[in-house]
């Protein structure tokens, strides 16, 4: 038998291309509330704000971004931003590379909430569904084994490591066994991603699509 997600969604969500994915998907019970924080919400404590790029900049420029930030800061649940949409798309904001850099950092470094990145509403409901699983994965794994000791700075490299689509805490420490640093594992190439014990094709291409977006986000110039 299948194991079967809930997910609660925002009623405001209704109408998005994301909702009508996971109401299409069998092992998942999506029922419908007025959330206060976030879009959805799951059973194993996790909330995501969804939003398409072109929504993240507008958010940006009124201030709603970092007032939503907030307040996923402050629950006591994980927040996850979900960023859906390709890196072209941002262009038609007209922000600039700075505003759209100074938005990531803060989401990252000063509020410490991830960002999981989509190219559609058919992958970004797809991750929202990994993520539960590999959570509840690494939560079931985590009370069978001794305490681990990493050293912070391989602490980190997991973190950022787990942000990529179809990872988890396992398939990030067989990446960087393999590759020795978070820089190698960016720039290599789908094959070299599919040498790394349980990291199939279709999880090196997401990966090398995912880096090759940061970079588009990054690097993109708004037109003048």
């Amino acid at each position: 038998m299948a194991n079967i997600k809930h997910v609660l969604a925002d009623d405001r969500e209704q109408g998005s291309p994301t909702f009508r994915e996971l109401a299409g998907c069998s092992d998942v019970r999506l029922e419908v509330a007025r959330l206060t924080i976030g879009d959805y919400r799951v059973t194993e404590g996790l909330i995501f704000e969804r939003k398409s790029l072109l929504d993240f900049a507008e958010s940006i420029k009124d201030g709603r971004l970092f007032r939503q930030a907030a307040r996923l800061a402050r629950t006591t649940d994980r927040s996850v931003i979900l960023l859906e949409g390709t890196a072209h798309q941002l262009k038609e904001s007209r922000m600039s590379r700075e505003s759209i850099q100074g938005a990531l950092i803060s989401l990252s470094l000063i509020y410490g909430i991830p960002l999981l990145r989509a190219a559609d509403a058919a992958e970004g409901a797809k991750l929202i569904l990994s993520a539960t699983t590999q959570l509840q994965n690494y939560s079931n794994n985590r009370s069978k084994r001794p305490a681990e000791h990493k050293s912070g700075k391989k602490r980190q490299q997991l973190y950022i490591l787990q942000g990529l689509p179809g990872i988890g805490i396992v398939k990030a420490e067989s990446l960087l066994t393999h590759f020795g640093n978070v820089g190698n594992i960016f720039k290599a190439n789908t094959q070299d991603l599919e040498q790394v014990e349980g990291i199939g094709h279709q999880t090196a291409e997401m990966i090398t699509w995912a880096v090759s977006e940061a970079g588009g986000i990054y690097n993109y110039k708004a037109s003048s």
